[in-house]
């Protein structure tokens, strides 16, 4: 898919926080939404790293996944993070995986 096909998708995910009447949002204010999604960025960077990856922010609207290679994806969302991942790494990545959780905690932690 182009990167303007994917920016016309729907924008509506389960992870972004949003306003919606009659529902508590933590971060219902524009500024602490961009915080916050810079917060779930770091943390993904913070995995994506130990095997070669990085999600950068694109307008707010979705994610650039890069190889330090230089290729890249565009990302409509965190669900289709660790798939579009896998696919650029060209192997299964299990982010879950005890080592590296372990990893993650020793350098980042």
């Amino acid at each position: 898919m182009c990167a303007l096909c994917g920016v016309l998708g729907g924008k509506d995910h389960w992870t972004e926080p949003l306003k919606r009447d009659g529902v508590y949002v933590r971060f219902s204010d524009p500024a602490q939404r961009r915080r916050e999604r810079a917060l779930r960025i770091g943390e993904a960077n913070a995995i994506l790293g130990l095997f070669g990856l990085s999600l950068d922010d694109w307008h707010a609207d979705s994610y650039v996944l890069r190889t330090w290679t230089g290729k890249s994806e565009v990302v409509a969302d965190l669900a289709a993070l660790w798939p579009a991942a896998e696919k650029l790494a060209g192997r299964g990545l299990d982010p879950l995986a005890e080592d590296v959780l372990e990893r993650r905690e020793r350098l980042n932690g």
